[in-house]
């Protein structure tokens, strides 16, 4: 049994419904993407979860048990929003939310500044939270989330007003989390941050799961149609090959659009006949061409 199971999940706000049937299972070790434009669901899914919120419908189950005041220990959660008290102190803040949790001040400090030293600030023991940029206000809500050491983490927009260096700290981080065998429910705008760190997904819109399921297998699904290139000399009639629907030059490829995986073989044989092919390459869909294929498209309808 996966540690977080979510069964038929519905929730309703009026007559208006927030989160429609949703089912999916995180496991042990794992990391799960939850994704979706703004209003789809994700947020009063992850609300769900947290227990902060009950379905109308449906169950969730948190390593095969119903939910209880207890379980909270077991759960970690970083906010899209930040959450500190702006004029309190880190020390002060951080000790207090993991009391809450259950752990006892002393430990609860020295996993602090463990933390702390490991994220290479620490100096911000002492300091209040407004005297921190916005990236290393995230730095300290993470470490709000995972000191108490949870088994399930919820992770909501977690590298927002990161830099890219503190994006891959955090990354690293995350992916260390998950190895110790943490469950992680992971929702992010950055679908590129999704496709690196997450092997199974699921895409809400407008309430109602659109896409679900292993992203490998996801992608297989979806016709390759992108095409890089990268010859000697510049190739002329790309453009006029049945199938090609366009051609865009790059500084070290040129990439090209087509209609489906065979005109790829005539982009080949146009370039070999005029130049030394360096690379030929048929990409497969990124995530993102993904998200906007299956909820564009949902969009116009």
């Amino acid at each position: 049994m996966k540690p977080l199971q979510i069964s038929r999940v519905t929730k309703h706000y009026g007559k208006q419904v927030a989160v429609n049937a949703i089912d999916f299972e995180v496991g042990q070790g794992e990391i799960y993407g939850l994704l979706g434009a703004n209003g789809a669901g994700k947020t009063t899914t992850m609300r769900m979860v947290l227990g902060l919120i009950h379905p109308d419908e449906g169950h969730i189950l948190w390593q095969g048990q119903g939910y209880s005041v207890e379980l909270r220990r077991l759960m970690g959660y970083l906010p899209e929003e930040r959450g500190l008290y702006p004029k309190v102190k880190v020390s002060d803040q951080v000790l207090y939310l993991a009391e809450l949790r259950g752990m006892k001040r002393s430990e609860a400090d020295k996993r602090l500044r463990h933390w702390l030293e490991r994220f290479e600030v620490p100096d911000y023991y002492g300091k209040r939270v407004e005297e921190l940029s916005k990236g290393n206000q995230q730095k300290i809500q993470f470490i709000a989330a995972v000191i108490h050491d949870p088994a399930i983490l919820i992770l909501d927009e977690a590298f927002s007003g990161l830099d890219p260096v503190n994006v891959e700290l955090l990354k690293a981080t995350v992916t260390e989390l998950r190895r110790d065998g943490k469950t992680i429910l992971f929702s992010s705008h950055r679908m590129d941050h999704v496709e690196e760190m997450c092997e199974n997904i699921c895409i809400l819109h407008k309430s109602n799961t659109v896409l679900k399921g292993n992203l490998r297998e996801i992608k297989r699904s979806f016709p390759r149609e992108r095409v890089l290139l990268d010859t000697e000399l510049e190739i002329r009639g790309l453009d006029r090959i049945p199938g090609v629907r366009s051609v865009e030059r790059r500084e070290a490829w040129t990439e090209i659009r087509i209609d489906k995986p065979e005109v790829a073989q005539d982009v080949l044989r146009t370039a070999s006949e005029q130049s030394e092919v360096y690379r030929f390459q048929i990409m497969e869909p990124t995530l993102n061409e993904i998200f906007i294929k299956t909820v564009g498209g949902q969009n116009r309808s």
